[in-house]
């Protein structure tokens, strides 16, 4: 036993004031101690097996000491002993949020990224789970990658999907097809020109992540055109900040309607994350519903809209440039927003096979391949 540690413990009525190794003296809460001891977790499956619940009152310490640097508790009643070591309990002394390594700060980018943009093999991320730490850290921060070497296979999709997530359906099913339809249901299913955008906006959450992979592209035109959300909101703060303010308060309906579904949602037209920093945009022009705000706040909230509106169709951000077969553009939904410039649909082909996966398991990956966690062993 630490005799000199052990004498600075204070039981208190709700907890424990704790030395911690690097002089300082940190309060915990009983209910705290007890619940995430150590035992409280299963081995295997990592989840908590002890139910605070079942507690009738307030756990108390029967004693407290400490020995080999960890606080070790015999708990009143039960007599079961808790073990928590000092560094443990230094993590959780502040009261501040458990460090993310996913949480990583964005680069913005604006329209001469085409050359810069992270470019993996397809075959070699197969092979390497480190490539594919890097692949997804280039999703985090700049929120576009290409995949090349792709093969011209609907597996060749599947199998890259699934290296950071599952498949997430939406509405219009688990893949879709980009190219002329007879009888289309969405513009992209034309040869027309396709308008700015974040995919499916009414859904009430969007998926996270998509994929298009080009599988044959032989027409004239049909440029894809790409730019950085979080780069133009970013200037629109700068620039127009109670603009930036309205797009950022206000819940915009979105809408998808065609005889067999009508899908509606709110969302924010910029989106921010807990730090307040801009995280991505959700806008389309085509999916627009027709507002049922009040006419007199319309006053006030067209002018930022279309202010914003303009500012996406700037050469400032744009990024143009022609996907070809055996790639795979991969993009976040929530931040870079997307379109295509009209082809002629009589000669050649354009075929585009695209799906989606969910961020939040996007940021799991990264976590998984790129740290311990807290029960491995």
């Amino acid at each position: 036993m630490d005799i000199s540690l052990t004498q600075s413990i204070r039981i208190k009525d709700k907890g424990i004031d704790v030395p911690l190794l690097d002089g300082t003296t940190a309060y915990f809460n009983n209910y705290w101690l007890r619940d995430n001891c150590p035992t409280s977790f299963d081995s295997q499956t990592r989840e908590r097996t002890f139910d605070i619940f079942h507690e009738a009152e307030m756990p108390r310490p029967a004693k407290a000491e400490i020995t080999d640097g960890a606080l070790n508790i015999e708990w009143a009643g039960s007599g079961h002993v808790t073990k928590h070591e000092l560094s443990f309990l230094a993590k959780y002394s502040k009261g501040t949020e458990r460090p993310d390594p996913a949480d990583l700060p964005r680069r913005a980018w604006y329209s001469n990224h085409y050359p810069a943009i992270a470019r993996f093999s397809q075959p070699k991320l197969l092979e390497d789970k480190a490539l594919v730490a890097k692949w997804v850290e280039a999703m985090l921060v700049e929120g576009v990658a290409i995949i090349t070497d792709m093969p011209d296979s609907n597996e060749g999709l599947d199998n890259l999907a699934k290296l950071i997530g599952h498949i997430r359906p939406t509405f219009f099913g688990e893949y879709f097809d980009v190219r002329t339809h007879i009888k289309p249901t969405n513009l992209a299913y034309t040869a027309k020109a396709l308008e700015l955008h974040t995919d499916t906006p009414a859904e009430d959450v969007a998926p996270g992540v998509q994929f298009l992979h080009c599988r044959a592209n032989s027409v004239s035109g049909g440029a894809n055109l790409f730019l950085d959300g979080v780069a133009v909101a970013n200037d629109l703060k700068k620039e127009f900040p109670e603009d930036f303010k309205i797009l950022t308060e206000t819940d915009v309906a979105y809408y998808c309607e065609h005889d067999h579904y009508d899908m509606r949602s709110r969302q924010r037209v910029i989106e921010l994350d807990k730090h307040g920093e801009v995280s991505g945009v959700t806008i389309s022009q085509h999916m627009f519903d027709i507002s049922d705000l009040s006419q007199e706040f319309l006053d006030t909230f067209y002018p930022a809209f279309c202010r914003f509106g303009r500012m996406l169709q700037s050469d400032k951000y744009l990024m143009r440039f022609r996907l070809e077969a055996t790639e795979c553009i991969v993009f976040d939904n929530h931040r870079i927003v997307h379109g295509r410039a009209a082809y002629s649909a009589t000669e050649g082909n354009r075929y585009l096979r695209g799906c989606y996966t969910d961020r939040g398991e996007m940021r799991s990956t990264y976590r998984a391949l790129t740290t311990e966690g807290r029960f491995k062993g």
